[in-house]
């Protein structure tokens, strides 16, 4: 969830920019290859030894890391946790890839997993877990400028069938996708409080008053859950690929970055998409604001009727939802924390970093704003 404020990129997607061969860090195309020839031949084509792969770091992704795959039989996607400053279980690259391949068939679209690799000794050339998925051909709509091309009906349109789809994540029985055992719902919002609290003390480095005022109150007025369900636990319009087809009509092609799903409360994920749709209002004053592409004055939807939708296809009553707005500010919050401690470390990749510390406070204000509209 931590690159939606990092500059413009075009993950996962086709018209990625030219491939830099060049190995960046993170991977070494080389080894890849030879571990892939022993193990997965049928990724590489038809003569495995043939030609060379390279690899390219889709700029974007501030926590895992995402690559693109160009040499084997279709290009495919790498990703695999960041270099420094890891959490082990914020960064579980068997989690994304177990969901991913559950909902394969499912009205939720997601890219076809490939393999999974444990490569602690390094012969994948990783040096860490990783896994390979398909690359799907679709747009990401992170700014203005990538609205261009689309009307205001195509877009109005675009974001009730992105909510549609979070309730059709939300419809599904985790059983009948094997995916029973994946999170444990009683109490989920109180672990994850905890969980957030204590990735915020992993990555303290400097004051933050409204930070922390905004974690005590977070903890000190958890809500009762009363819808539970899988989560993406990172759902917005940026992490999702979006299709159009030739009559304009764009839809969701696929669904990006799991890397916090679970099963929980399926407000938080609610929650979490409104805080995005109406990032305006964070009120940030940093020029690294001002990317997001929602904007109803250009064709999308008011958040508030992407709730009413969510409610009547899941046949709910929606309460309110000013504390998982502001739970997600606080997460958000905390994610580009640690992002700042690591670049202050020089434990990034790529660029986007040196204005990320700065839009800390103020989405601990939006959160303690959240909270003061309910109270």
């Amino acid at each position: 969830m931590d690159e939606a404020l990092a500059p413009t990129a075009e993950r996962g997607t086709r018209t990625a920019a030219a491939v830099d061969t060049a190995a960046p860090a993170g991977v070494d195309p080389v080894a890849l290859r030879a571990w892939l020839a022993d193990h997965r031949p049928d990724l590489l084509g038809a003569d495995p030894l043939d030609g060379a792969l390279t690899a390219t770091l889709l700029a974007g992704g501030k926590s895992n890391l995402t690559y693109r795959i160009d040499g084997g039989a279709r290009p495919m996607v790498l990703r695999r946790p960041p270099l420094g400053h890891v959490l082990r279980t914020a960064h579980d690259m068997g989690r994304e890839f177990r969901i991913i391949s559950a909902l394969a068939g499912t009205d939720v679209p997601v890219p076809a997993a490939y393999v999974l690799v444990d490569d602690t000794d390094g012969t994948a050339g990783v040096g860490t877990d990783f896994y390979l998925m398909e690359l799907v051909e679709g747009r990401i709509l992170r700014t203005a400028a990538d609205n261009a091309g689309f009307d205001p009906e195509t877009l109005n349109g675009l974001g009730f069938r992105l909510v549609e789809t979070l309730a059709a994540l939300h419809e599904l029985d985790p059983a009948d996708v094997g995916l029973a055992d994946f999170g444990r719902p009683d109490g989920y919002l109180a672990r994850q409080v905890r969980r957030w609290g204590q990735q915020y003390d992993g990555s303290r480095s400097r004051d933050l008053p409204d930070l922390d005022r905004l974690l005590d109150r977070i903890a000190n007025d958890i809500p009762e859950t009363r819808f539970t369900s899988l989560l993406h636990g990172d759902f917005r319009l940026d992490n999702v690929l979006v299709a159009q087809d030739a009559g304009g009509r764009a839809s969701v092609a696929a669904i990006l970055d799991w890397e916090m799903a679970t099963i929980g409360d399926s407000l938080a994920d609610l929650g979490l998409l409104g805080l995005y749709w109406n990032l305006a209002e964070v009120g940030l004053g940093s020029p690294d604001l001002g990317l997001t592409a929602i904007d109803p004055a250009v064709g999308y939807p008011e958040f508030d009727e992407l709730c009413a939708r969510y409610a009547e296809l899941r046949g709910i009553r929606l309460p309110s939802l000013s504390w998982y707005l502001a739970f997600a500010a606080l997460k958000l919050a905390i994610i580009l924390e640690g992002i700042h401690y690591r670049h202050e470390a020089g434990e990034t990749l790529g660029p986007g970093f040196d204005g990320i510390g700065n839009l800390v406070a103020p989405l601990a204000r939006y959160g303690l704003r959240a909270l003061e509209e309910d109270a």
